[in-house]
């Protein structure tokens, strides 16, 4: 076979093991990430605070597999953005549900751990146009 095969071998021997390890290593790293969030989140106290709506947004991540014409997936994320009455916004991931029933602009208690959100309970309308006027 010649020369030509020994650096190959080389190669496959000395890369791969560093490709490996570099690859367990992101994935471990993510996972780390999201547990010290998730730890990070169960520390914080559960509050319950008067908000606003002020912005909603969508992220829509499509993934289409080269090797397979009708393969493909899409994922759609939630955001929404809330106002509490000192004027600071936070941003929280939601169900395409919550999503659905949120408008800008609705006034409510917005339920909350770190960043993790729990819920939004609207006020009735009668109640936002009191407090406006």
């Amino acid at each position: 076979m010649g020369w030509g095969s020994d650096w190959m071998f080389d190669f496959f021997g000395s890369v791969m093991p560093v490709f490996f390890i570099v690859v367990v290593g992101i994935v471990l790293l993510s996972a780390g990430k999201g547990l010290l969030q998730w730890s990070r989140n169960n520390r914080q106290p559960l509050l319950t605070v008067e908000s606003k709506i002020v912005s909603k947004r969508t992220e829509v991540k499509h993934t289409h597999h080269h090797d397979d014409t009708t393969s493909s997936r899409t994922r759609t994320t939630y955001y929404v953005t809330f106002e509490v009455k000192s004027g600071d916004r936070m941003e929280f991931v939601v169900s395409g549900e919550e999503y659905g029933m949120c408008a800008e602009g609705d006034q409510g208690m917005l339920r909350f751990q770190g960043t993790r959100f729990y819920s939004f309970a609207r006020h009735p309308k009668i109640h936002q146009d009191l407090a406006r006027g």
